[in-house]
């Protein structure tokens, strides 16, 4: 779990010290992230740097209203580079985000 990077204060300040609240904001970032990881894999799989950057654009985002440092690093790289005009390390770093989003799947 230390591999997210998971500020739970913050995220917690970030929904009115609510924690259902902050659940359910997890579990809805669970569902687009799953969404947004598919699209990477099928921006990457296509050559759609514009796919790729839109989708690690919307992980980051919401990474970071949550505080889960460790998705929002990932994203944001990938965000970076695509917006460069590469794959590379959206290609590069694939797995390592499947990773974090599988350790997410367990807040």
């Amino acid at each position: 779990m230390n591999k997210l990077k998971w500020d739970r204060d913050f995220a917690l300040e970030q929904a009115a010290d609510d924690s259902d609240l902050l659940q359910e904001l997890i579990d809805i970032f669970k569902e687009s992230s799953a969404k947004d990881y598919r699209s990477i894999e099928k921006g990457v799989g296509s050559k759609n740097t514009e796919m790729v950057c839109a989708a690690a654009h919307s992980i980051k985002g919401a990474a970071a209203s949550l505080g889960i440092e460790g998705l929002r690093e990932i994203a944001s790289d990938i965000e970076n580079d695509c917006r460069q005009g590469s794959l590379d390390t959206a290609q590069n770093r694939t797995v390592e985000l499947e990773e974090l989003l599988r350790l997410l799947r367990q807040l």
